[in-house]
């Protein structure tokens, strides 16, 4: 039985294929992350699995195995066929040459559900670093009805997608990954695990997409926009940073509003709870 090193190895030789720098491409060739991410995924029989940036079907191969249809979302022409011509046979696998970023998934969801005996949901990557954080929101923002996102990502923008607002990790971003889902950590992966070997340590983490949203907010634009405001100088206090990006008129605006939702005037952006913005943005929605 061949390692997926030597499948990949395989693979790239037969299709003159290398990795293409400019799409992020770093072929997975470790069969314990591989286990992991699958593991981890909870495919069942009638799921959906919708795999992005499949590259050569490392991962394609066994979540075939697992769910009721997988529909895997390739940008780079020259994988469409390798992967066309490793699945041909699967009845439950299809392929879209499509970025995923433009791609209507609400629709896509709605076709695959209506022809088939789908119950649930599922996103499974290992993704292009340079377009994380845009795919990320992208599954979350536009609210779809997603059991949960299993990706590889870098351990950097992972340990902040997954911390609790307030921890030391807490980045802007944060705080819109637990408004939409609860997460956690499964298993940094180093770099030797990729043929090419990217620069960077890798981590892979599993995003459970909330049934409701955590809290009640009159407007989640506006606490969103906030809080984007706050980190943009996270350097300085959350009155001054919310001051200089016109979020408050003036320090005389903005220091009532806080003092009446009991916080310290001197409070940095990031030692703030979720419920915390939340509040800010009722009172000035509501004003």
């Amino acid at each position: 039985m061949s390692t997926i090193l030597e499948e990949t190895k395989f693979i790239m030789n037969k299709y003159h294929i290398k990795a293409n720098k400019s799409l992020g491409q770093n072929f997975l060739i470790s069969e314990e992350v591989v286990q992991a991410i699958i593991e981890n995924s909870e495919i069942q029989k009638h799921d959906l699995v919708i795999e992005i940036g499949p590259g050569l079907g490392t991962l394609t191969k066994k979540l075939l195995e697992k769910a009721g249809k997988v529909v895997c979302i390739e940008l780079d022409k020259k994988m469409i066929e390798i992967l066309t011509d490793r699945f041909l046979l699967y009845e439950n696998f299809e392929l879209l040459n499509e970025d995923i970023l433009k791609v209507d998934l609400k629709n896509l969801i709605e076709k695959q559900k209506e022809e088939g005996e789908i119950t649930q949901v599922k996103i499974v990557a290992n993704l292009p670093y340079y377009i994380t954080t845009p795919i990320i929101m992208k599954l979350l923002e536009e609210e779809l009805p997603l059991e949960s996102i299993t990706v590889m990502i870098q351990k950097e923008v992972a340990d902040r997608l997954i911390a609790i607002p307030g921890e030391r990790e807490t980045g802007a971003i944060t705080y819109s990954v637990y408004y939409y889902a609860s997460s956690q950590g499964i298993l940094e992966v180093p770099n030797h695990s990729f043929l090419p070997e990217p620069e960077v340590t890798s981590k892979v983490i599993k995003l459970n997409v909330r049934k409701k949203p955590l809290i009640q907010v009159v407007s989640k634009e506006v606490m969103f926009r906030i809080i984007k405001c706050a980190f943009m100088q996270r350097r300085k206090t959350l009155l001054n940073a919310l001051v200089n990006t016109k979020v408050f008129i003036s320090k005389e605006e903005g220091i009532p509003i806080l003092e009446k939702l009991g916080m310290d005037i001197n409070i940095r952006p990031e030692k703030l709870r979720l419920e915390d913005y939340a509040n800010i943005a009722n009172l000035i929605s509501k004003a």
